[in-house]
């Protein structure tokens, strides 16, 4: 059986950004466009009052984002990455971008839209049940918690998107923080959408 692995560090992305400016065709993907039009599609409220995106990257999900969030926390470890972020959303003054290493960094706030895109596979699963914990914590009650990840194996990544989202099924249910709203698959994605349970 393999070791579990560590979370992967920030210098990691960095690397990464600094080598491809848009290393996973963020800004050219038909398969990244079709996956945020279906992000998007799965928020059942038209506006949120405070929104909080981990993983932001270069800011294109966060651009879209920004229209359904009347304030919007959007952050990301690579320094790189924000600078492409903060040009997106110049025009945005409800959008905050900020270099957080989460979970180690997370924010004092309460959100009532929680996004995940694409990020927790790079947690190792003891982080990613620390962010959990974060989570549940600063979510308000009937706060939306969104979660979207490719689901293939990536050799470097500690998780896979099955392991974050059936991580949080788990926590989902009768007695649980979370009530599961929708899920549904897509060729190489999953998406899985959740509300904090009023009294958790």
């Amino acid at each position: 059986m393999n070791e579990p692995k560590n979370t992967l560090p920030p210098q990691y992305f960095e690397e990464v950004y600094g080598a491809n400016e848009d290393p996973w065709q963020f800004t050219t993907s038909p398969y990244e466009r079709d996956k945020y039009a279906d992000t998007i599609a799965a928020l059942p409220r038209q506006l949120y009052e405070s929104g909080f995106e981990i993983g932001c990257s270069i800011g294109v999900l966060t651009h879209l984002l920004a229209t359904r969030c009347r304030q919007l926390l959007a952050v990301d470890v690579s320094e790189v990455a924000l600078r492409q972020a903060r040009q997106r959303l110049a025009g945005a003054p409800q959008v905050r971008i900020e270099n957080r290493v989460i979970p180690a960094d997370f924010p004092d706030e309460q959100f009532d839209l929680i996004i995940m895109s694409e990020v927790g596979y790079y947690w190792s699963m003891d982080d990613l049940q620390v962010v959990q914990q974060r989570l549940f914590d600063h979510l308000e009650p009937g706060g939306q918690l969104l979660l979207v990840h490719w689901t293939p194996v990536v050799p470097d990544y500690p998780l896979t998107g099955d392991q974050v989202h059936d991580a949080f099924l788990e926590k989902a249910g009768e007695g649980q923080p979370l009530r599961h709203l929708h899920g549904h698959r897509e060729e190489k994605y999953r998406l899985d959408l959740f509300e904090k349970s009023p009294r958790s």
